[in-house]
């Protein structure tokens, strides 16, 4: 508190509502001990006596000052505080329910009605718009604020200025507006285009799914109300996210996407006819390889703002990190050294959630926690819970341990507004409150959208099987159309029998639907995939000169005078300046040089990177170091942002100990920013299970699904070194699943020449056609491994080679048996051969580089070399069950010659990746690579 302006005048003037609670609270510990109370306040006491002026030495409830009780204003403060803090349990929110709601009693707060007209009004709110009488007046007023069909749930933000300027806006009447009539009328308006689309949608499309908005209807005027002030704010973007239930009627009312194409899609008709011809909406409607519930869009507003909505599968949630990836992408400048300049001004994202998936789903809270992190941070995001009290067949009763489906964001201090979405107008007040306040702080803000479900899950279900009360109740009850109809109605604001807004909109319908009809019902059997992507990649160019690694080198080597590094780390980092001076053993590159060498090239050819993941900036294996600390000051700074011609940004952040909102976010932002080498290392291969929803979902089939384009590049660290299950596999087999359609590439490199040359491809690939995401299994023993390390000359005219051959036979007619492997285990055998002694003239490896898509055509070139072949062997580390074999087996078999032997040696079947004991691991690994070089099949 502030020292006192005029010391004669009477401090407690300036004191009231919760202020004075919290000095009534001081001044008690004062009694009882005066050195508890922070000296100020103990100098205030001592000189003023208790708040309203008060002499005495205790306070009683007998105490008056200034005519007024004293126990009588702590009680009313205390009321006032409760309404505020507890007036969402008072408040009209839910719908459906029959329950009457607890009122407010004046009792249990030791109070009457004439207590309170005896008080001042400011006592209980001092920034009401209004003349108040006292402070009962003061108590109707808050009711009024605090108990309507709004509830506030913000008592745990514990910044002053954050619930100062909450609780003065609300008390202030921000949030219940006069709307004039034009306004109204234009609400209902809108909210009779959602219920006649659903309504046409169920009589047309008998037993289709099409998880109808309704219920929830006043979702739509939200958004469009809250798109419409955000771009006259100037937000240039406008991300959406959302699961399937009300998509259809977004897509229509809020993206503006033509019945006709929602209608073409319910009959299952390719529709190239109904696309708007390109620029005549500037609306991308996108590949349709999934059902029309789950497509997403792009808006021009007068070429002023975009309003994107987001691809999303049934997988709820999950699409909440990739909105604020995309939404981060939109706000960063990369045309910059150092970090990208972000503005969050210029775009948010809307996040819409179900009320059983928001605290069903782990994702949440993964992804609330990016909210304040500087790598992920976007100024705040507004959520809004689409509340329909039920999860598919599931009560709230047995989804939930909370009061609110929204309790869970109470954590990380997010305000919570829960409105009743039968009333639209509170619904508008909420989504344009949510908007200032994300605007003014920058933070999330939550609205608990409360209503119900008018169908069952899918329009399919018969919801009355599992919720007979409740759908006893629904269907009795009006919509909010209907409801709000009647109130304009009783109002004098529209005429009884009016029903030109009703008829209007069915002749618009009607005639989007005849036009449909009248183009015929193709099928859609011969439609061409456009997810298909063609491998032109042998011909891309990824060699850079001599020269100029050595001179990006020396940069990556120098950082300010006054910076003070490590000591060790500065010797190891001082002894990369050799590496490509010189050609022998002690002057190679190693992997973690290779990689920022390749980070430095790519930035110096305009290309800007993000990498994130847990211990990035040093890399888990301490091989990367791309950001270095300053070992006195704890400075940080990256040689990477001192590249001289680069004007691209490089961003590196280590990210939360989480992967699948981290994965999603990077994925989204990659969509967006398609120019950007965007790269997510997992500490451990063996952690990407974390995010497996996000790899089977959007990377893999995203492009097949939606035509959604990505470059994200995967670093999983792979290999068997005796660490046990958790910290061994990649789960390599997994990826290799999902592989189809040149969706992606799959690698497992053997030199750091190789991921200099792949990482380098990847960056050029960006933007174009053909660009896919790249899955690396990436090294850890391997880092540093002596037979990983590349030459200079390597790096500056080599290039990436899908598959590598370990020359081990000096006569192709002794050869019987060809070995293929890829990855760890192909350094592993390379060293055995090292101390091999005996004859190897019948042997030939291959190090398969590229998995997906498999190298078939030099694989071929190798095999028909050896016209004594007598059996292939595939070599891996992993269990039969896991790794690349149940992949490699058939890939091998087409392409093999006839009567040669396709043989498997590695592990066996196993349940687990690997051994947990290091003596087992060694015994196990020294059985493959004894089985695998002994003997030979001569013919």
């Amino acid at each position: 508190m502030g020292r006192l302006k005029n010391s004669n005048e009477d401090p407690w003037q300036s004191f009231s509502g919760p202020n004075l609670a919290y000095l009534m609270d001081i001044y008690e510990v004062y009694l009882e001990d005066a050195n508890q109370v922070d000296e100020e306040l103990r100098d205030l006491f001592d000189k003023w006596g208790p708040p309203l002026n008060s002499n005495i030495e205790e306070i009683t409830p007998a105490t008056t000052t200034n005519n007024f009780d004293l126990m009588k204003v702590v009680s009313a403060t205390k009321l006032a505080d409760h309404i505020r803090n507890f007036g969402h349990l008072y408040a009209n929110l839910n719908p459906i329910t029959n329950s009457e709601k607890q009122d407010l009693n004046l009792a249990d707060f030791q109070l009457t009605r004439s207590d309170l007209e005896g008080l001042p009004a400011n006592i209980i709110c001092s920034v009401a718009p209004m003349k108040l009488k006292n402070a009962y007046d003061a108590f109707l007023y808050l009711k009024e604020c605090y108990t309507k069909t709004i509830g506030f749930d913000f008592s745990h933000v514990h910044k002053d200025d954050q619930n100062q300027w909450l609780t003065q806006q609300i008390e202030k009447g921000a949030m219940h507006p006069n709307f004039p009539a034009e306004r109204k009328l234009d609400l209902l308006k809108r909210l009779t285009d959602v219920e006649e689309f659903e309504n046409f949608l169920q009589r047309t499309f008998v037993g289709q799914k099409r998880f109808s908005v309704e219920g929830l209807d006043a979702l739509i005027p939200m958004l469009q109300e809250v798109i419409k002030q955000s771009v006259g704010d100037g937000v240039k973007n406008v991300m959406i996210g959302m699961a399937h239930r009300g998509r259809l009627s977004v897509l229509a009312h809020v993206l503006n996407k033509p019945f006709e194409k929602i209608f073409a899609e319910f009959q299952q008709a390719p529709n190239k006819e109904l696309v708007p011809s390109e620029g005549s909406t500037g609306i991308n409607f996108g590949w349709t390889g999934d059902v029309k519930y789950h497509l997403g869009a792009d808006l021009e507003i007068e070429k002023k703002a975009k309003v994107t909505l987001a691809n999303n599968p049934s997988h709820l949630e999950f699409v909440a990190p990739i909105v604020q990836g995309f939404t981060r992408a939109v706000q960063d400048n990369r045309s910059t050294k150092g970090y990208p300049l972000q503005d969050t001004n210029s775009a948010y994202s809307i996040i819409i959630h179900g009320d059983a998936a928001f605290p069903g789903q782990g994702i949440v809270a993964e992804t609330l926690n990016l909210s304040r992190l500087n790598g992920y941070s976007i100024g705040g995001s507004i959520h809004i819970i689409a509340n329909n009290n039920i999860g598919f067949t599931t009560n709230s009763s047995d989804s939930r341990s909370t009061l609110y489906a929204s309790d869970l964001a109470k954590g990380f201090e997010v305000p919570i507004i829960h409105v009743n979405a039968d009333d639209p107008e509170a619904c508008l007040s909420a989504i344009l409150f949510a908007f200032e306040y994300r605007k003014q702080f920058k933070q999330d803000f939550i609205i608990d959208l409360i209503g119900y479900r008018r169908y069952g899950h899918n329009e399919m279900d018969e919801p009355a099987t599992t919720q007979p009360k409740m759908y006893d109740f629904i269907r009795q009850h009006p919509t909010v159309k209907t409801l709000y109809k009647n109130l304009l109605i009783k109002d004098g604001l529209l005429k009884e029998d009016t029903n030109d807004f009703e008829q209007d909109v069915k002749q618009k319908l009607q005639a989007s639907y005849e036009m449909v009809k009248e183009l015929g019902n193709e099928k859609v059997a011969n439609v061409i995939r456009n997810g298909n992507v063609i491998h032109p990649f042998d011909d891309i160019e990824t060699k850079v000169s001599k020269k100029l690694l050595i001179d990006i080198n020396e940069q990556l080597l120098k950082w300010p005078d006054e910076f003070s590094v490590f000591p060790k780390l500065a010797n190891i980092l001082t002894r990369r300046k050799t590496a490509l001076a010189s050609e022998d053993s002690e002057g190679k590159v190693d992997w973690g040089q290779a990689e920022t060498l390749a980070f430095a090239t790519i930035l110096n050819e305009g290309t800007p990177i993000r990498l994130t993941g847990q211990d990035s900036e040093r890399g888990t294996f301490a091989q990367r170091h791309v950001v270095l600390n300053d070992y006195k000051t704890g400075a940080k700074f990256s040689p990477l942002h001192q590249i001289s011609t680069s004007n691209a940004s490089f961003a590196v952040h280590n990210s939360p100990l989480s992967e699948m909102a981290v994965v999603g976010y990077d994925y989204g932002y990659n969509v967006i920013s398609q120019e950007t080498l965007v790269l997510w290392e997992a500490q451990y291969g063996d952690f990407a299970n974390g995010a497996q929803v996000l790899f089977d979902q959007f990377i893999a089939a995203g492009r097949a699904k939606w035509g959604q384009k990505s470059g994200l590049v995967l670093l999983l660290p792979h290999g068997f070194e005796g660490q046990g299950p958790e910290h061994s596999s990649a789960r390599l087999e997994r990826f290799l699943q999902l592989s189809a359609e040149n969706n992606w590439t799959v690698a497992n490199l053997t030199s750091s020449a190789q991921y200099f040359h792949l990482l380098r491809r990847q960056a050029a690939l960006l933007g174009e056609e053909f660009a896919r995401p790249l899955v690396l299994m990436t090294p850890k023993s391997l880092l540093r491994h002596r037979l990983t390390a590349s030459t200079g000359l390597e790096l500056a005219e080599g290039k990436f080679q899908s598959i590598i051959e370990d020359k081990v036979s000096s006569n192709d007619e002794e050869v019987t048996r060809l070995v293929l492997c890829s990855g760890k285990i192909a350094i592993d055998l390379q060293e055995a051969l090292m101390e091999q002694t005996t004859d190897i003239d019948w042997l030939h490896i291959i190090r398969v580089e590229e998995l997906y898509p498999f190298p078939k055509e030099r694989i071929n070139e190798v095999m028909l070399r050896y016209p004594s072949l007598k059996e292939i062997v595939w070599v891996q580390e992993e269990p039969q069950n896991m790794g690349a074999w149940s992949y490699m087996n058939l890939k091998i078999r087409n392409v093999a010659p006839e009567n040669v032997k396709i043989r498997y040696i590695g592990r066996p079947y196993r349940s687990s990746p690997a051994e947990g004991d290091p003596t087992a691991h060694k015994l196990e690994q020294k059985r493959i690579i004894a089985e695998t070089l002994k003997g030979g099949q001569r013919g």
